[in-house]
């Protein structure tokens, strides 16, 4: 009878505990998005300025003109790209997509790819990773810098360049040492062999050497 009373309570507390690290998850989850859209938010004040201002006056003066303010911004917005498309590239797409980009490719898994690239170092019970310092993305190519860790040397980095590219999606790698102790890694992610050629028709050839 005990046994099955110490059973019971037992799986009771399994149950509660998993309840409470799901919460726990779920609360943590949701202070990194707010976290991430406040950052965001501080970035790129051209949007996020007029949505609080539509929310404001959604709330103080109503659905009506809460809408009517929404449309005026999207105007605005529109009117910018048709009238000066490379303002609003650099002002909003480019650094939008900057960001995305650094996040998907780098900051997302940085631990894990340089822990498969052989990059990190353990001691003890922890493991070491390299500092991310900076990163720029541009059109073809990507600019990562790295802190090495201490005994690392460049040798460690570029000697693992196509492990590297590999592991980040990248047609190819370059590391260099820009730095005491800092490594720059330039990872091309566009094949500049695979542009499209136009050939001549060969018919249409024909027909003029025929004439």
């Amino acid at each position: 009878m005990n046994q099955t009373r110490n059973t019971s309570q037992r799986n009771n507390f399994d149950v509660f505990d998993l309840f409470a690290s799901a919460l726990l998850h779920l609360v943590w989850y949701l202070l990194i998005a707010a976290g991430v859209v406040a950052w965001w938010a501080v970035l790129f004040p051209m949007v996020s300025v007029p949505i609080v201002a539509a929310v404001v006056v959604w709330v103080l003066a109503g659905k009506v003109l809460g809408v009517v303010v929404v449309g005026v911004f999207i105007a605005v917005m529109v009117l910018w790209r048709g009238r000066s498309p490379q303002t609003f590239e650099r002002w909003i797409t480019s650094r939008a997509r900057a960001r995305f980009l650094t996040w998907w490719r780098y900051r997302r898994c940085w631990a894990q790819y340089l822990r498969a690239c052989n990059l990190t170092v353990t001691r003890e019970d922890s493991t070491l990773v390299p500092r991310l310092v900076t990163v720029r993305i541009g059109d073809a190519l990507d600019r990562v810098r790295v802190r090495m860790l201490e005994g690392q040397c460049p040798a460690d980095y570029e000697s693992r360049v196509d492990r590297i590219a590999h592991t980040f999606g990248a047609h190819g790698c370059r590391a260099t040492i820009v730095g005491p102790g800092l490594m720059e890694l330039v990872l091309r992610r566009t094949d500049s062999l695979a542009e499209t050629i136009t050939l001549p028709r060969l018919n249409d050839g024909y027909r003029k050497d025929a004439a």
